[in-house]
């Protein structure tokens, strides 16, 4: 149980610091390539392209890390969600030994006293 709590808590630091970084990457990337683009000398057309092929550009390198944070996400859900099947399968084996351990000392309780 404590393993899986673990991985819950792994899952929420990645989750976080993930986005925490791809939001300070993507504000300093932006920044630093609308402060070029706007002090290059050039036709406010061209500017105007390049502004907007920028933003494409960012809007792909996004999406890519987004589907990266997805996958992490999804694996190391997968994962918990395989250790949480494992362990219920073995409380589950456990207590039904337990209960058959308990019902044959009964029984052999009732012959006693019979």
């Amino acid at each position: 149980m404590l393993d899986l709590c673990a991985t819950v808590k792994s899952i929420k630091k990645i989750i976080m610091s993930t986005g925490k970084v791809v939001l300070g990457l993507l504000a300093g990337l932006a920044a630093g390539a609308l402060a070029g683009i706007l002090f290059a000398p050039a036709k406010g057309s061209k500017t105007r392209k390049r502004i907007l092929r920028k933003g494409e550009d960012y809007v792909d390198s996004l999406k890519d890390q987004m589907d990266d944070l997805l996958e992490t996400v999804t694996d190391k859900f997968e994962k918990t969600k395989e250790n949480v099947t494992n362990y219920a399968e073995k409380v589950k084996g456990e207590v039904s030994d337990y209960a058959d351990k308990k019902m044959s000392k009964l029984h052999e309780s009732e012959k006693n006293i019979k």
